[in-house]
């Protein structure tokens, strides 16, 4: 049979404090001062500028996988997943979600009795001098203290916690878009740079070739020395652009490589010396412009930090009005330790108390104008965001759209000047040309291969921005919290440094 620590009579002063508490924190807790946040209008644009193009659909919501589904490339997925379960950024994003549930906590904390105070003591003293009287006394008690949250300071502050909290999530979702994003432009250009390595290196070949021939007639005496010269100095000229790739090459692997938390040359044997630039799809669905509202982290973000804020301007309000307190404490005190919560040695009190900062409402008012102006500003800030989020997304758009445009030029210039080279070539050979004329084929197909895989890479590029603009990819952490998304390695070190997290951290 269970048993109370403290006999039954005992607790019954401290069950009536406890009683008396809770009903007056029931009978206040519809008291609280505003102003109710509400989100605020926006401007928005109706649709998109480019709305009417085939390319673009407004019927179908952003894609949240759309670097596997626009690219199709299995190593793609695998460095975005990497990515995702490596990189320390997104780590930090995590920890930062795990500190903001700990601040709600707390704040939730703070609205339950305040004073929790369990205390004894012991005391032997010896009497006047000569005296062999010895006096002993023994004390222990128990005191509650509860301030009221008659005007709502402290749920304000449990609902400014709580937006605080979903603005780092939103936080942790703009990490996550940037970093899929800087994951898929990194490998693009990763490709399309040795794209443009074994255009150079195929253009050496023609080259060599040109020069070859220029020597040979030469040394025939058909030709002067400045023919084999000219071409000479073409052949050197692009054989050292090849270091200067070789070199941006390394740097974007290795780039790539701290993004998947790793360090440098981690990815040089898996992306290999050459690859094809990942291919656009002909398409993309962008949804409409009032989805950003939603669909962008940063503006959720910003929208809720704008809440967070609008609490605190009820919690400066609270500040000008009178708080109150009740509590109690329940104690026993005896000369003897064996006497203690016996009879006449049980003591116990209920107060009440008020607290009026009445002298200080010049400086309560201007905290509550200080916060005023934080939210106004914080709602310009919202709104410039939101503008902001609309431009970049039209400025994406518009760039997908026209790199299409290009390429299909480029690639129409590159096949011609392919052609002029083998033309002009095989009428150098038979002296129905002089060189300047294959020199400039040569220089201008050069030029129009290494156009046409930058073009080839923009294109793709520019899809990923489309995507970034939007704030796509996101919603692949949904339905779970920083808990489930840390490591276990980084559970297992915060376990090990504190057990507190038992609870918390399965």
């Amino acid at each position: 049979m269970h048993r109370h620590l403290l006999p039954e009579r005992t607790t019954r002063p401290l069950r009536r404090v406890i009683a008396a508490l809770s009903f007056t924190c029931i009978t206040n807790a519809g008291c609280m001062l505003g102003p109710d946040y509400q989100p605020p209008a926006v401007p928005l644009e109706e649709a998109w500028i480019y709305s009417g193009d085939q390319s673009i659909d407004t019927t179908q919501a952003v894609d949240p996988l759309w670097w596997s589904n626009a690219f199709s490339d299995p190593l793609l997925d695998e460095l975005v997943i990497a990515a995702l379960d490596q990189n320390l950024q997104l780590r930090s994003a995590t920890l930062r979600m795990l500190q903001a549930q700990q601040q709600l906590a707390i704040a939730i904390g703070n609205q339950f009795p305040q004073e929790q105070q369990l205390s004894g003591s012991a005391s032997r003293a010896k009497g006047a001098i000569l005296s062999e009287l010895i006096t002993e006394q023994y004390e222990v008690g128990l005191n509650l203290g509860w301030e009221l949250d008659m005007w709502g300071r402290l749920r304000r502050q449990v609902l400014s916690a709580s937006a605080s909290l979903d603005a780092t999530v939103a936080e942790y979702d703009g990490v996550l878009v940037s970093l899929v994003a800087q994951v898929a432009r990194t490998y693009i250009l990763i490709r399309t740079t040795q794209q443009r390595l074994e255009v150079a290196k195929n253009n050496i070949d023609y080259q060599a070739e040109s020069l070859r021939i220029a020597r040979a007639k030469f040394e025939a005496g058909e030709k002067s020395a400045l023919d084999m010269e000219q071409a000479a100095t073409l052949l050197s000229n692009t054989k050292a652009s090849v270091p200067a790739l070789e070199s941006e090459l390394q740097q974007l692997k290795n780039g790539l490589a701290v993004l998947l938390g790793q360090p440098p040359h981690y990815l040089d044997h898996r992306l290999g010396t050459f690859g094809d630039i990942p291919s656009a799809p002909g398409g993309v669905a962008v949804g409409m412009p009032q989805d950003l509202l939603r669909q962008r982290p940063d503006v959720r973000a910003a929208e809720r930090v704008l809440a967070a804020q609008g609490e605190q301007i009820g919690v400066a309000r609270a500040e000008l009005y009178p708080e109150f307190s009740i509590g109690g404490s329940i104690g026993s005190k005896a000369a003897e330790i064996g006497d203690l919560f016996e009879g006449p040695s049980e003591t116990w009190d209920l107060f009440g108390d008020f607290q009026w900062k009445l002298f200080n409402y010049g400086r309560l008012r201007s905290n509550v104008r200080l916060q005023d102006a934080r939210f106004q500003q914080l709602l310009a800030d919202y709104r410039e965001t939101v503008l902001q989020a609309q431009a970049e997304v039209e400025n994406a758009i518009v760039a997908y759209l026209k790199s299409q445009e290009q390429l299909a030029y480029y690639q129409q210039a590159a096949r011609s000047s392919q052609e002029s080279v083998r033309i002009s070539t095989a009428q150098y050979r038979n002296g129905q040309i002089d060189f300047n004329t294959v020199l400039s084929t040569l220089t201008a197909d050069l030029q129009q291969q290494d156009l046409l895989a930058v073009a080839r890479g923009d294109v793709a590029a520019s899809l990923v921005e489309v995507y970034l603009a939007l704030g796509g990819g996101w919603e692949i952490r949904e339905g779970r919290g920083p808990v489930e998304l840390l490591p276990w390695e980084v559970k297992e070190e915060m376990r090990e440094r504190t057990h507190y997290w038992d609870r918390i951290i399965p």
